[in-house]
């Protein structure tokens, strides 16, 4: 990393120096070797003397806090919504990261019906996924992905078929908060999964 390697108080200028046949190794010694006429001195101690230059164009937080009512707006809405899907988003990994099930198990009743309730009853094919009947929710490896654990819905004809929580987490987050979905997706979820 190059900044570990300037001097305390290096001009930052210097690294700017854009010739074809230059270095970066020969601008750093360049501009070593002038770092007297600038200013700098090799005693740390001494601070080095500042260019004047136009002020910083940046906002510091506080006056974006105050001066754009948008801007709390939205913060305190991001906050409300991740108060909201944090129990569901932390009940749903622990369920599939844990050693709480195992493989091919099925919820207890408790987590069953959270997991439907909040979960499933958004997802964007709620009504194929459960298709003849909800028998139960189960834990086990994605058929395609092995190294993944998933949510399965267990049919009442015996058959099951996998749901992304996730899916079912930006369908619920879209519902209930459309004016700010899309923000909050891109700055929490990776991708958008639809």
């Amino acid at each position: 990393m190059a900044s570990a390697l300037l001097p305390r108080g290096f001009p930052l200028r210097y690294l700017t120096y854009r010739s074809t046949t230059a270095s970066a190794a020969a601008v750093i010694a360049a501009a070593l070797s002038r770092r007297h006429l600038s200013g700098f001195s090799d005693d740390p101690s001494t601070p080095p003397v500042r260019q004047p230059g136009p002020p910083s164009p940046t906002k510091s937080l506080t006056d974006i806090w105050i001066k754009e009512p948008d801007y709390r707006q939205w913060k305190e809405k991001e906050a409300e919504m991740l108060r909201d899907i944090r129990p569901t988003v932390q009940l749903a990994k622990e369920i599939l990261h844990s050693n709480r099930y195992m493989d091919g198990e099925e919820l207890n009743k408790e987590d069953e019906e959270f997991i439907i309730l909040k979960l499933l009853a958004y997802h964007p094919h709620a009504e194929d996924k459960i298709g003849c009947g909800l028998q139960a929710i189960m834990v086990d490896k994605h058929p395609r992905f092995p190294q993944s654990r998933c949510l399965f819905v267990v049919r009442t004809d015996g058959s099951w078929i996998d749901f992304s929580y996730q899916k079912c987490l930006l369908a619920y987050i879209r519902k209930k908060y459309p004016s700010y979905a899309e923000k909050f997706i891109k700055e929490h979820f990776k991708r958008s999964l639809m």
